[in-house]
This record gives C-alpha cells, structure tokens and sequence, in this order.
C-alpha cells in the first residue's frame, strides 16, 4: 500500500433525514411525553403560586426581561391553554422525532429562540406565554421539509399533517385579542429555518 494513502475512517452513522416515522418511537414518544409532562408540572407549581410565575413571560423590548426568552413555553394561562398546547405538541413534536432524538432538540432549540427573539424585539405590549410558538414550529416544519429533503412521503405526511392543523396557520395573522400571533409567526419562521438547516445538514453529510 502507498504509504502516502491513509484509509478513510468509517463514518458515524447518520439518521435518515427522510424518514417519516422515528427509528426508536418508544424512545421518541418518551422524550416528547417527558416534554409534555414538565409542562403540566410548571403549571401544578404556577397554580400553588397564584399563578405568579405568568408575570415570567416575555416582555417585549423590556432589556431586564430578555433573560424570560428561555422559559416562556413553560408558562400558561390556565390547564385549558396548557392542554390546548399539549395535544399538537404530542403528535407534531413525535413526527419531528423522524430523524432522531439530536435533530429534535436542534429543531426545538431554533424554534424556541427564533419565537422568543422576535416576540421580544416586535411583540406588542404585554406578557407572552405559552407553548403555542413551538407548535407552529413544528408544524410548518413538518409541512415544508419534504421538499427541502425531497422526499414524495415526507411531502405525504405534510399534506395530512395541513389536513388536521393547517387551518391553525391563520394564527399567524394579528388580531385575535389575548393571542400572541408574534410568537405564533416568528415560531413559524423558526420552523422553516430549522427545516432548511436540517436538509442543508443532511446534504452535507451524505457528501463528506
């Protein structure tokens, strides 16, 4: 053998960015039910409280403040937001699990701080809680990777996933009085960012 050539190390192996259903759901369907569940355990606490801990929600262009970015989707109104949340955040945030366990907190990470940076520099006056920006993220996730990935049965699952939940985009539009349609659109624009990284990402792999 040439000694000048030095094989190649084997490569890691990588998820299938395509995939529609996670390789490990019983894994994927604990992290996401581990998610949920902390949920309904902040707001247990904000109950005893007296609902204190709902003055901790972003506050638009307020420097002391910038810090409640991090745990805002804790926080909620009532059990009937909570729950309101809960249920999407169950069946998008699994099928976001697709393509493994890393790439769903990636996407959650940029979906989190996309949402909160923009309800905190453009969001109207007032506190913003709730979940409902990871929602939107994971929906127009899923609604557009398909065709970052090209992949015909990722696009599938968009066209069933819009069927159920597509009528909530119009969320994103302002209006609704006590709705924080900031925090639904600039989760939907962390969405589609993570969905255009996860694909850039996958490319890159399958060429390195």
């Amino acid at each position: 053998m040439d000694p000048s050539v030095v094989p190649a190390a084997p490569q890691a192996h990588r998820p299938d960015a395509r995939r529609v259903w996670p390789a490990h759901p019983i894994a994927s369907a604990a992290v996401v039910l581990g998610f949920v569940g902390l949920l309904y355990v902040v707001e247990a606490f904000d109950v005893l409280l007296n609902h204190s801990l709902d003055n901790d929600g972003v506050i638009p262009r307020d420097f002391s403040q910038w810090d409640n970015i991090l745990w805002y989707p804790f926080l909620h109104a009532d059990w009937a937001h909570l729950t309101s949340n809960a249920v999407p955040l169950l069946i998008l945030g699994f099928l976001a699990t697709s393509a493994g366990i890393k790439q769903f907190f990636q996407v959650t990470a940029v979906v989190w701080l996309t949402s909160g940076l923009g309800v905190w520099l453009v969001g109207s006056d007032g506190v913003h809680i709730g979940a409902s920006g990871l929602v939107f993220g994971f929906l127009v996730f899923l609604l557009v990777r398909g065709l970052f990935n090209r992949s015909p049965l990722q696009i599938v699952v968009a066209v069933l996933v819009f069927a159920v939940y597509g009528a909530a985009l119009w969320g994103v539009l302002p209006g609704q009085p006590g709705i924080s349609w900031e925090g639904h659109l600039f989760g939907a624009l962390g969405g589609l960012l993570a969905a255009w990284g996860a694909a850039r990402d996958a490319r890159v792999g399958a060429n390195a």
